[in-house]
Parts: structure tokens; sequence; C-alpha cells
């Protein structure tokens, strides 16, 4: 048989796995419709177990992984489609579309606005691309920016998320667990990395430089170059300028932005620094009450899914049924539970969509646990 005969053959196939799979899809769609006149969940944990076995032993051993695949799938976009005929609506369908005829047109240009760190961090650079008149307020921890945003000392927190060298912010991660809040923007801020020490000071006269550990990780390759110099981590770039500044040393130095130079009266003994020029840093904007302002193209959400095999591949799969791009997977350790984890994912998908509704009614019943954190976005 030549390669257009098998085609043909292939073809052939393809006509009769088409229709199968219209006729499926139909038979779905009853079965959805007599569950929801007999008050009945639309997920049959038990069947689709059987179904899978029985697939399993009709395809044989050579194929029945690759059975059991295609019918995961199907049973996926089974469900996505009866989701889509249901009229149903969830308690958190309804908040998102109160949130979006609810919210302002417009970003709040002036806003009491929580950061952490001290004045001339990267995190005010963040607020003042975002706001245009931010009154801002300095904590600590992270964790103070998120209890200040739960407790209403504050409208709004910029917290750092991510960066494009030095990876996620794993601590902001493991607190967005513990914390009830919504994201209601996010921005990227060019990162540019500064060594600075007090006036008269050169760069032969240092032994310690002092800054946060993600821009130490940023600056490695010029920090590897110097020798005999301690490396010292610390809780915010900014702090660290202020330390040096407050310090009365001539040997100690702080990577940090340019703005620290004259908020701290700092001289630069080397500018940018960084490994990468092109280094951005991703900061989210949190509040307390749930805001989807107009022009929201990203979707922020958290899970704890089943601890048994096939329970991420579920929720991607409904991704991609429903033709939504997935652009950020993360992954933390749950506290007190053994090699269980958080899932966060961003999602590239129009909160106007109605496929975006249907998901975020669906995706509560795949999960353990789900915490939907916002629709925004992002300012560049």
């Amino acid at each position: 048989m030549n390669l257009e005969e098998l085609r043909l053959k292939i073809d052939k196939a393809d006509d009769a796995l088409i229709r199968a799979f219209c006729d499926r899809m139909r038979v779905s769609a009853d079965i959805a419709a007599y569950k929801k006149e007999q008050g009945l969940p639309i997920l049959d944990s038990s069947r689709e177990r059987r179904k899978l076995k029985d697939v399993a032993e009709k395809a044989g051993t050579e194929m029945e992984d690759y059975a059991t695949v295609l019918y995961e799938l199907l049973f996926e976009l089974s469900r996505a489609y009866q989701g889509h005929l249901s009229e149903d609506t969830t308690e958190l369908t309804h908040e998102i579309e109160a949130a979006i005829s609810g919210t302002p047109s417009l970003f709040p240009p002036k806003a009491q606005v929580a950061c952490q760190g001290v004045e001339g961090a990267y995190s005010q650079a963040a607020c003042e691309k975002l706001f245009r008149s931010p009154s801002i307020s300095y904590f600590s921890t992270f964790d103070a920016v998120f209890s200040a945003i739960e407790n209403g000392f504050c409208q709004y927190g910029v917290i750092p998320l991510e960066n494009s060298t030095a990876g996620s912010v794993n601590t902001v991660y493991d607190l967005m667990i513990r914390h009830n809040f919504y994201v209601a923007r996010s921005v990227r801020i060019k990162v540019d990395h500064n060594l600075v020490a007090k006036k008269g000071t050169k760069l032969a006269d240092i032994r310690e430089i002092v800054s946060h550990e993600q821009a130490l990780n940023q600056c490695s390759a010029f920090l590897s170059s110097l020798k005999g110099v301690k490396i010292t981590s610390c809780a915010n770039t900014a702090e660290a300028a202020k330390l040096v500044a407050e310090s009365g040393r001539s040997d100690l130095a702080a990577l940090c932005s340019r703005n620290c130079l004259e908020l701290y009266d700092l001289s630069c003994l080397k500018s940018s620094v960084q490994n990468r020029n092109n280094n951005y840093t991703r900061f989210i904007c949190i509040s307390k009450n749930l805001q989807i302002f107009p022009g929201a193209d990203r979707t922020s959400i958290m899970m704890i899914l089943p601890h048994r095999a096939g329970s991420l591949y579920k929720v991607l799969a409904r991704f991609y049924a429903m033709n939504i791009n997935l652009i950020k997977l993360e992954s933390r350790p749950l506290p007190e539970r053994d090699f269980e984890f958080m899932f966060y994912f961003d999602l590239e998908t129009s909160i106007y969509s109605p496929e975006f509704i249907q998901l975020m009614g669906e995706l509560q019943t795949i999960s353990e646990e789900f915490k939907y954190l916002g629709s925004y976005s992002e300012v560049i």
C-alpha cells in the first residue's frame, strides 16, 4: 500500500471518528438534561473509573495507555459541553458578574497604598506607575502588607510576584495561601541595580555588600568578580541603601535603584550591574474587595487538587478544551501536608466570554479548594 492509499484509510477512520464524537456529545447533552431534571451532579467518578477500565481492556495492551488518555480528554470535553448547556450559575459567577458591572470604569488615580520596605524601594516605583498620586504606607514585611489590606488599613497593596531573571518570589506565593485578597491590576518595572556607597568611597574600599536576596541573585556575575567581599542579604534594596547611609562605614555598599542615590545622599560606584539588562519585576496590586476594571484580560486562580494521578491534567485539559491560554503555572508546598501542593495559575482570557464564566463555575467541582484571585489588566 502506498502513502496516498494509507492516507485515504486515515481519512475514512477520521470520518467515522468525528461522526461518533458528535453522536457521543449529543448523548452527553441528553444525559446532562436528565441529571439536571433529577438533581444529579454532572460528575460521576465511579462511572468514569468503570468506563476507563473497560476502554483499557477493549484497547488491548499496546493501545490501552493511549486510549485511556483519549477518553480522559473526552470526559473533560463532555463535562465542558454539559456545563455550557446548563444555565446554572454559582455564587462565584454571580460575584464576578456583579464586580464587572459594579467596578468604576477608571482605575483610581489616588489611593492609600501599602508597600513593603522603605522609601526608594522598587515597590514604590511600581506604586507610582499604577497610581498618579498614591499615599504610600511602608511595612516591614510582605505579611504585614497583606494584613493591612485584609484589615482595611489601606485600599491597595503593591507586592512583587516574580522577576524575569531570578524567578518567583516564593515568600509571596506562600503568603497568598494564608491571606484573603483580590488582584486588581499588575505592573512590570524594569530593574536597574546599582552599587552605591557613602560619598568619597571607592570600589576598592568595599568589604561588604548588602541587598535583597533576589537583587543579589540578579547581580551574581558582578558580585563573583569581587574578591574578599562579604555578601549579606536584607529585607529590601532601599533598606540596604538606608543601612549604608546610616552605618557610618566607608567599606559598606548596597545594591539598589538610582532613586536611592539622592534620597539617601549616596554615590554610585558602578551602575547597572545586573546580569541581564532586560530584567523586569512583576508586581501585583491587591485589594480587599473584588474589583474588575474594564479591559481585564488576565485571571489568576489558586487550586488545591486531589492528591492522585491525573488531577492537574484534568485542569489543564479543561483550559485546552475551552481554548484558554495558560501563561503561568506555579506550585508551592502546603504547610502540614506531606508532598501536597497549591497550584497558582495565570490565564489569558476575556472576562466577557461565556467560556470564562463557565470555567470559573466548573473548576470548583474538580478541586479540593478553589480560590479566585481576580481578573485584571497588566501595565507595561
